[in-house]
């Protein structure tokens, strides 16, 4: 890690996303948008033109978060990342189709995903697990909602404005991944204290 931390304005500007490297803290401000499994799959099967312009250069936060309403507004209460890999099979597709420059969630994600980062110019972005009422003071506003009486609460489409929103770069724009990077290393380590090759 650099030590510096990153600012990205959102929608954000995509060759400042190309910029990441591994690593690089980032601090996220302005308007991004949760989605989850049925959320994935909506975008690929159903391609929701009023999606489109919301996502472009925009960003996808794996969250299912616990909110309610105050004073007639809905507030985040918890907003932990949830678990990336399980949208694998969707995200290449959703960063082609809908100009998506990252991902943020828990636990890092495949190689589909790493190769379309690559080849589009996005990044994946690792949320702390188990942090969910501290980044849920992060989410400044709820701005819409979407899918809420289809999906239900944590698979709906929360467009949410957050300031000083903390993530690290897990996998770049350049073809690196750190997921990738432990899990060999790790492998490595357990092989040479086995005596495998």
């Amino acid at each position: 890690m650099s030590g510096k931390i990153i600012r990205i304005d959102l929608p954000a500007d995509p060759e400042q996303i190309r910029q990441l490297k591994l690593g690089d803290e980032v601090r996220l401000y302005g308007t991004m948008i949760t989605g989850r499994d049925m959320a994935h799959k909506y975008l690929i099967e159903q391609k929701p033109e009023e999606m489109r312009e919301i996502l472009n250069h925009n960003i996808i936060y794996h969250c299912g978060p616990v909110v309610r309403k105050v004073d007639g507004e809905w507030k985040f209460i918890a907003a932990g990342p949830t678990t990336s890999i399980r949208e694998e099979f969707y995200t290449a597709d959703v960063i082609r189709e809908f100009h998506i420059v990252g991902a943020i969630g828990k636990g890092g994600m495949g190689p589909r995903t790493l190769k379309a980062c690559q080849e589009y110019g996005a990044v994946y972005l690792h949320a702390v697990g188990g942090a969910g009422t501290l980044l849920a003071r992060r989410v400044v506003k709820v701005k819409d909602v979407f899918k809420l009486e289809e999906f239900g609460t944590p698979e709906a489409m929360w467009l949410i404005e957050v300031a000083d929103f903390p993530v690290v770069v897990t996998m770049d724009a350049h073809g690196n991944s750190l997921h990738t990077k432990v899990t060999d290393t790790s492998t490595e380590v357990r092989n040479r204290l086995l005596g495998l090759k």
